[in-house]
């Protein structure tokens, strides 16, 4: 055993130097935007982010949709930038650019060779100052979700498993639908009211703009000064504050999928939030199940009893509240309930026994390995660094201080939460169909 706690012991300490401390300057404009500057000259690229806190759950329930709509709306174009141009600007200056969106933020970045630093912010500036919001890029737009909707969601298999959970899982809470939101809400939307959803939440004073990579520190600042500071400050934004009635009752129902042939079986509970030391411990508890081939529900369903093609679970974290998910698909004609009484029996082990140090240190380092590497990427420390301020607390100093809270946690936090949030009583059990005709 004390030979164990050393190599573990020398694992960390490896692993945590691998983790080189990110240093970041940080201000806030006087229209409320707050700017994080982090200098690397490793390479000669900078990433360009901006993370506006709006999401899906921002959204009203006969309007859904919107946050994700308007990550695509806003590449549209801009008082200063042609319809259709604003990627091929990116492109013609060797960059690379994207957006993303969730439920609790949606956020945009540009990768560009670092002396097109100021490219970069000008195009952040101009999708913040003067986008053009109108009837024919709201139609082209559209039209774009739509297929999207139908290319990811409606004709993929499993497509819609998360949509079917979260709507039985969450009664009150906006989390109850998913970020691609309901099509006839946005067909029915009026330009008005798109127009009202971006002035309510793309404001500096809802945002964080992160620039990371081969940067001058006092000339990147005087850079966002002129392009941001003379985007208005908008009202304060209101934050959603629902609370959910504990589930107390096994739920059970059926979906069905047009897409699939192969049934499965899903089990969901509601977990706590992202800022919560359980959350990470949660994800650790998925890991022990499900993460590798070496996992405790791969080998038994999977190697050994080979009654499942496929099986996992994940701590789906969000910022209110988390989704713990577990899942299983059959092979042949095993019937589901069987894949529900071998996961059940797991989760009871992780409930009822300490997982193993061999186990315990497995995870760690898979953890800390990931850290480690997202870390190592421009965008991956720009989004870290966004995610601090946006969601906890104003702490982007939280890209420090992650590795050191997923160490404090211990073999018996992970029993703690598994008997805590993966009760029976607590969840939804959803069998999931092929749908007949």
């Amino acid at each position: 055993m004390l030979k164990k706690s050393l190599t573990f012991l020398s694992l960390l300490g490896s692993l945590a130097a691998g983790a080189q401390k990110v240093t970041f300057t940080e201000y806030d404009l006087k229209n409320g935007l707050h700017v994080v500057l982090h200098q690397d000259k490793s390479a000669p690229v900078v990433a360009v982010s901006v993370m506006y806190h709006v999401g899906s759950k921002d959204e009203v329930p006969d309007r859904t949709g919107f946050a994700h709509f308007f990550e695509h709306l806003l590449f549209e174009g801009s008082k200063n930038i042609k319809r259709g141009e604003f990627m091929k600007i990116v492109s013609q200056n060797g960059g690379q650019n994207n957006a993303n969106t969730t439920q609790d933020r949606t956020f945009y970045y540009e990768l560009f060779p670092s002396n097109q630093l100021e490219t970069g912010l000008w195009l952040e500036s101009e999708r913040m100052l003067h986008p053009v919001i109108n009837e024919q890029g709201v139609k082209t737009q559209n039209e774009v979700v739509k297929e999207e909707k139908r290319m990811r969601v409606d004709n993929q298999p499993y497509g819609n498993f998360i949509s079917e959970i979260m709507k039985r899982l969450f009664i009150k809470h906006p989390y109850r639908w998913v970020p691609i939101g309901s099509m006839e809400h946005l067909d029915a939307a009026t330009l008005e009211e798109f127009i009202a959803f971006f002035k309510k939440y793309y404001v500096p004073n809802n945002a964080v703009l992160v620039i990371a990579g081969d940067i001058e520190i006092p000339k990147t600042k005087a850079l966002v000064e002129q392009y941001f500071a003379e985007v208005p400050a908008g009202a304060p934004v209101p934050k959603v504050n629902v609370e959910e009635a504990p589930i107390t009752q096994e739920i059970i129902d059926t979906a069905y999928d047009n897409n699939i042939q192969i049934p499965a079986v899903m089990m969901a509970y509601r977990a706590p939030g992202m800022k919560s030391k359980e959350a990470m411990a949660l994800g650790l508890a998925s890991d022990v199940l499900s993460q590798g081939a070496s996992s405790r529900m791969y080998k038994k369903m999977v190697d050994n009893k080979k009654n499942s093609l496929q099986v996992g679970s994940f701590n789906y974290t969000l910022e209110d509240y988390g989704v713990y998910i577990a899942y299983g698909l059959p092979s042949g004609n095993v019937a589901l309930d069987t894949l529900l009484k071998d996961m059940d029996e797991e989760i009871q082990k992780l409930q009822n026994e300490l997982i193993s140090e061999d186990e315990f240190t497995k995870i760690m380092n898979q953890y800390e390995n990931n850290y480690v590497g997202k870390n190592a990427r421009m965008l991956g420390v720009a989004e870290n660094l966004a995610d601090g301020y946006i969601f906890h607390n104003k702490n982007t100093n939280r890209v420090n201080e992650e590795l050191e809270m997923i160490k404090s946690i211990t073999r018996k936090d992970i029993q703690d939460v598994a008997r805590k949030y993966l009760n029976k009583n607590q969840r939804v059990v959803l069998y999931y169909l092929p749908k007949k005709g």
